[in-house]
């Protein structure tokens, strides 16, 4: 999984790793701080985080235009430097005054046109570690193992914020409110980690930062921009269609961070006891991501030492599961932010039982193509808005939900039922999200490698922005009425991406 990989991978995702941590600390309690310190309805703090993630997934279309004119390396510096601004203030204790607000939106500008910069710029850079005929053949399991980096950070992210924020209630007697900007501060500080981390590998990867008229002139470069104007067209073409299928899925899936945290906050139990309880600690979900990593070092290595070692360290995260299990007592808070951790837990937990999937059909020449995967992910993807619709039989629209806790009479569901959707909505994002990033930087044409990508955040970025459709839905209507509309559109878009699916085949 990882040998042969060049260095400059493993540089470059740990730089992305400490830059998406302060991200999801943000995200994961943004719509809660919206609802709680400006006293927002769901509909209009489902607005601005809608609006939010579209800038932030907009933008990278911006600086990609920029980064091939001016530089890959120059814009993701940038970008960096403005997030940190960005969270800088939000990290201000300013209350709800007029002050409040222009330095939110500032905030939010600011950290999306920073990332707009670094973002995709960074995985433009990753994509031309490949462009390398040496490491070529390695380039979709190079994505697999950087998005798996990503949700490394992710996965941390709702504890922090979490644990950050109880830790300045109970030892400091802040309220509620100005707690949220404890959390907000931890992605600062994320943010400087992740520049020491690129500035202090910066060397494994400055060839590709491009720039200069030296790194235009490879001969992997020069043979790559002789294509065909007809064939850049139908390149163009066909990533476009990918792009109109991947907008329905981050309307779905970006439902984490709202009308899902909307679930977790008001229709889902707020303790937990016994077994269940300990997937609520993000220690022994690192526990058992160090068994599925063992145990595949176990399986695949050819010494015995390799063996040993592996079997030590799952006999080592079995024992520590066991005294945590045995240590339990009374009942585990569940906060609605900690569900965030879950899709990046199943992500890292899950990317090499994928790969090994994958792999095991590329050697037997059975491997579904970049574009056939992204279809399959939008049909895994309804499946688990099935699994919403089924647990919300029974309970009330939101409106009444709030006057039954109100009265004390309001009936709640299992955790469960969040964790199990979050589980099925990975499957789909380990289908699409890493495959539909490698097959653009392998699909677009040379000369507009960095528009193409920011066209794949543009296309997210509408996404996003219409996960605000279900949080309008969120008050008077059904719960079967949000979950089916999402469930609907995914299939849709599986449908469509299916039908045009010799034609993207063609050029992948």
């Amino acid at each position: 999984m990882f040998e042969g990989q060049p260095k400059g991978l493993f540089a470059l995702a740990l730089a992305n790793t400490g830059e998406r941590f302060g991200y999801y600390t943000m995200l994961a309690i943004f719509v809660l701080f919206l609802k709680a310190n400006f006293d927002l309805s769901a509909a209009t703090a489902g607005t601005i985080y809608s609006t939010f993630l579209a800038l932030v997934y907009f933008l990278p279309f911006i600086g990609g235009i920029l980064a091939d004119k001016f530089g890959y390396g120059k814009m993701v510096t940038v970008g960096i430097v403005a997030m940190f601004v960005g969270y800088v203030l939000l990290a201000l204790p300013l209350g709800s005054s007029t002050l409040a607000w222009v330095c939110m939106f500032a905030a939010l500008f600011i950290i999306s046109a920073g990332t707009g910069l670094f973002k995709g710029n960074l995985q433009v850079m990753v994509g031309n570690l490949y462009d390398d005929p040496a490491y070529a053949s390695k380039r979709d399991s190079a994505f697999s193992i950087f998005y798996m980096a990503i949700n490394i950070g992710a996965l941390f992210a709702p504890t922090a914020a979490v644990e950050i924020m109880r830790y300045a209630q109970e030892t400091w007697g802040v309220s509620v409110n100005d707690s949220y900007h404890f959390a907000f501060a931890v992605a600062c500080a994320s943010l400087i980690v992740s520049m020491a981390i690129y500035y202090g590998f910066r060397r494994t990867f400055k060839h590709v930062e491009g720039g200069t008229p030296k790194q235009a002139t490879g001969k992997a470069s020069v043979a790559a921009e002789e294509i065909s104007p007809r064939e850049t067209k139908e390149r163009i073409v066909a990533l476009c269609l990918v792009f109109a299928v991947v907008i329905f899925f981050w309307m779905a899936f970006h439902q984490n961070g709202l009308t899902l945290t909307y679930f977790a906050d008001e229709f889902t139990a707020k303790s937990s006891e016994g077994l269940e309880s300990m997937m609520f600690d993000v220690w022994n979900l690192v526990a058992v991501i160090f068994i599925v990593y063992a145990l595949f070092s176990f399986f695949q290595s050819k010494t015995g030492k390799a063996k040993t070692i592996s079997g030590l360290v799952i006999l080592l995260a079995a024992m520590f599961l066991g005294y945590r299990y045995n240590a339990l007592s009374g009942t585990t808070p569940v906060d609605a932010p900690i569900f965030q951790q879950f899709n990046p837990f199943f992500v890292v937990a899950l990317t090499p039982v994928s790969m090994a999937i994958f792999g095991s059909l590329a050697k037997k020449g059975k491997e579904p193509s970049a574009p056939r995967k992204i279809g399959l992910g939008m049909l895994v993807a309804a499946c688990g808005y099935v699994l919403m619709l089924l647990a919300s039989v029974g309970l009330l629209n939101p409106t009444e939900q709030a006057a039954a806790v109100e009265a004390g009479t309001a009936s709640f569901v299992s955790p469960n039922w969040l964790v199990s959707t979050y589980l099925v909505l990975t499957f789909a994002e380990l289908l699409l999200s890493p495959m539909g990033i490698s097959f653009v930087s392998k699909v677009a044409p040379p000369k507009y490698k960095g528009m193409m990508m920011g066209g794949w955040f543009v296309a997210t970025a509408i996404g996003n922005y219409l996960t605000a459709v279900a949080a309008w839905l969120w008050g008077d209507m059904p719960l079967w009425v949000v979950w089916g509309v999402l469930m609907v559109l995914c299939l849709l878009a599986a449908l469509f991406i299916f039908s045009v699916m010799k034609r993207l085949e063609k050029v992948a």
